[in-house]
């Protein structure tokens, strides 16, 4: 993936040890200070599967400041979907059937004191580029909301629930020992706003460009999140909307 550099941001690819160490201390601030989650030893958010990622970078050009970062897991299709991070949470039997390339993004996350969009704009149009290059038909991953109480996120939970849901077809099963249960609990008529407030910025993303969600979450204590699967067919994104991501990526 080339780098994309746009006013004051550049996102590129991982190309040194240092680089994926520097992501992971940015990972930690976000995904455990940040939370109030478990301490990791040394300070770094790691896993098993950062050794199978390509780990993108953004970084602000004035400073070369580390302030956002995401990885890519390439599937070459579902039939290597139990290889995922997500596979760990959710039963994803139905998505061996998807016959085309996908990737799976995981541990996005921006600088807690960054509040600019252009993070969130460079860092799909990254992505975007990927995508066209590799024939990549489908996103997937987790998104997660800050904290495992449930009933702060009531009114997103009921949006998820009434717009947002994943097609029978590939519905994710239940497999993580709790869950919240939302498609099947709730019934009450979303707050728009108030729902979207409530929503990460990557899910408003997902779903603004026809992405659906499982239709429950799962807590996750040891990250101290709630968190739902969520998918993202190529196919299904708005002309007008892929026109807006390739003038970002190219």
């Amino acid at each position: 993936m080339a780098t994309i550099d746009k006013a004051r941001f550049t996102a590129r690819v991982a190309v040194s040890e240092k680089d994926i160490r520097g992501s992971q201390v940015l990972r930690h601030l976000t995904f455990v200070e940040e939370t109030g989650a478990p301490v990791r030893e040394g300070g770094l958010e790691q896993d098993k599967f950062d050794e199978q990622c390509q780990h993108v970078l953004i970084e602000e050009n004035a400073t070369g400041k580390l302030v956002g970062c995401f990885r890519m897991h390439p599937l070459k299709d579902g039939n290597d979907i139990d290889q995922s991070y997500s596979a760990q949470f959710y039963e994803l039997s139905a998505l061996r059937k998807f016959k085309g390339p996908m990737i799976e993004l995981g541990r996005f996350c921006i600088h807690p004191d960054i509040n600019d969009p252009d993070v969130l704009r460079v860092a799909w149009g990254a992505l975007t580029r990927f995508v066209d290059d590799n024939g990549v038909e489908m996103l997937f991953g987790c998104s997660s909301f800050k904290g495992t109480a449930a009933g702060a996120y009531y009114d997103a939970f009921a949006l998820l629930r009434e717009r947002h849901l994943a097609p029978k077809r590939w519905l994710p099963k239940i497999k993580a020992p709790t869950v919240f249960r939302f498609a099947e609990k709730l019934r009450l008529k979303p707050d728009a706003r108030r729902a979207l407030l409530g929503m990460p910025p990557l899910l408003r993303s997902y779903l603004a460009m026809g992405g659906w969600v499982s239709d429950h979450a799962v807590v996750d204590r040891d990250m101290n999140t709630l968190h739902v699967f969520t998918g993202l067919e190529i196919q299904a994104i708005p002309p007008a909307r892929k026109r807006l991501l390739r003038a970002v990526a190219g």
